[in-house]
């Protein structure tokens, strides 16, 4: 048996925001041979579920970069910040009054001037061309009519069941996010990274998809040589490090495709599925493909 987690955007997901029927077919093929696939992504969970559920895939999930891990319609395992690192980061995100949102275990909040930040980022000049078209630019700085909101931490931390998970800072001036991460990269027990050019996500220290590729393999007590990892950005490079095989997407940039073990198509061209047959074809990839 083996365990492929699977990212979501820019690797599950094509360019247009779909799972292609190839996908599909590949990760039904996989279900139907004994083997174990989830999804492993930035998203929320509740984002992550909402789009399988339009699909008709059923698959275990570890949102929000691994820190909310699920199998079997429970819960693993949640990582959450301390109080003192919500604190610290909002503080950070607050100095550059920059749009931000946070990941909990009772949804995601924004910021409640998101919008008046983003408009002011996008009029000042700052932001480069190239982010407008990337494809990840229309989802990271959409936000929702019917989002939640919150004025500060401090409101949030006074509900004592919330928990928080991540910290999504939207960061579309480059010397700001240069900034940001140098503040960021200081926090004691933090972890930091990014899924795209224009962003910083912070988590505790155990939370990444490393971690959250260990628990799913640990509870469907599969090693970790028999598991496969499959992504595109940066913090996908966490479960790369942790998975028996890592897979970059075509779609990736180089540096995160230096750190894998075998390249495959983009996300456009089914990537997933193709990868997936690979490893069920061969059992590994053979050799001339990397």
């Amino acid at each position: 048996m083996k365990l492929f987690a699977l990212d979501m955007d820019g690797t599950t997901l094509s360019s247009r925001n779909e799972i292609s029927p190839e996908n599909i077919e590949a990760i039904k093929k996989a279900q139907s041979l004994g083997h174990k696939v989830m999804v492993l992504s930035g998203r929320a969970p509740e984002s992550i579920q909402e789009v399988m559920g339009r699909y008709g895939l059923t698959l275990p999930i570890g949102g929000s970069n691994g820190t909310a891990v699920f199998a079997d319609g429970k819960l693993l395992e949640l990582t959450s910040l301390t109080d003192l690192q919500n604190q610290v980061i909002a503080e950070e995100a607050e100095k550059e009054a920059i749009p931000f949102k946070i990941y909990t275990n009772k949804g995601i909040y924004f910021h409640r001037e998101w919008p008046e930040r983003l408009k002011h980022v996008l009029s000042s000049g700052a932001v480069p061309e190239e982010y407008y078209v990337d494809e990840n630019f229309g989802k990271m700085t959409h936000m929702p009519d019917e989002s939640k909101t919150f004025d500060s931490i401090q409101s949030l931390l006074m509900d004592q069941e919330l928990k928080i998970q991540k910290f999504f800072m939207l960061v579309l001036d480059p010397v700001q996010k240069s900034r940001l991460l140098t503040a960021a990269k200081a926090i004691e027990g933090g972890y930091v990274t990014s899924s795209s050019s224009f962003n910083i996500e912070v988590m505790n220290f155990n939370g990444n998809k490393g971690n959250g590729l260990k628990i799913m393999a640990r509870y469907f007590n599969i090693p970790l040589e028999d598991t496969i990892a499959i992504g595109d950005q940066f913090n996908d490079v966490p479960m790369f490090e942790a998975a028996g095989f890592s897979v970059a997407m075509g779609n990736a940039v180089d540096e995160i495709k230096s750190k894998s073990d075998f390249v495959t198509l983009t996300n456009d061209e089914h990537g997933v599925a193709h990868a997936i047959e690979h490893v069920l074809n061969a059992g590994k990839v053979p050799e001339g493909l990397v």
